[in-house]
């Protein structure tokens, strides 16, 4: 099979009590793994099938396959979100740091912009922190839309779909985007792909 479900970069328990193993049991165990097994299942016997993700991802885009298109942009932007979470969350460091300054005005205001994109982002889809034209932007996409077909690079992102955190939160996104921004994200993995993106 060319799509594997990668492992998570922690213990499904890790980030408790912020995201329970609960939730990790549906969203990665069930939500992820169906996304990955829908994939596989499409591609198989065709030109794609030994393809990486985001060849898949915008060879279904061009040809408007959208089944295919939602379910590999649905496995690609799920492992990205589980990377963009840590149980040793702080504050945003280095360049990162300095560019939400020189873009925002500061991380407060980086989060309170990020917040209020999720927050008011209706229906399904994700938050999405990225590089465009050597500037940050806060932006959201619907339903399983990804950043691979919009020539930005991401940093950052937040699963705004029901199941990311209805177990946990209820219908209380807001709550949600809190812990997130504040316990979750992985701001050194961030400032890791920004360094690299601005090479």
């Amino acid at each position: 099979m060319s799509v594997i479900q990668a492992p998570l970069p922690y213990e499904t328990n890790a980030l408790e009590p912020h995201m329970s193993a609960r939730t990790f049991e549906f969203h990665y165990g069930k939500h992820h793994k169906a996304y990955v097994d829908n994939t596989n299942a499409a591609i198989k016997g065709t030109p794609l099938e030994k393809a990486d993700l985001e060849t898949i991802i915008k060879s279904a885009k061009e040809s408007g396959d959208k089944k295919l298109f939602n379910n590999a942009a649905q496995a690609w932007n799920h492992d990205f979100f589980w990377q963009s979470m840590t149980p040793k969350s702080g504050e945003p460091t280095g360049k990162l740091a300095e560019w939400l300054k020189r873009d925002f005005g500061g991380v407060d205001q980086f989060k309170e912009k990020f917040k209020a994109e999720a927050v008011g982002h209706f229906a399904s889809g994700w938050a999405w922190l990225v590089v465009e034209n050597g500037k940050l932007k806060v932006t959201s996409f619907h339903d399983a839309d990804t950043p691979v077909v919009h020539g930005v690079t991401p940093l950052l992102t937040a699963d705004v779909w029901e199941h990311a955190y209805y177990l946990d939160y209820q219908n209380a996104r807001a709550s949600f985007l809190d812990a997130f921004l504040n316990k979750l994200a992985n701001w050194k993995g961030a400032n890791e792909k920004l360094e690299q993106a601005s090479k």
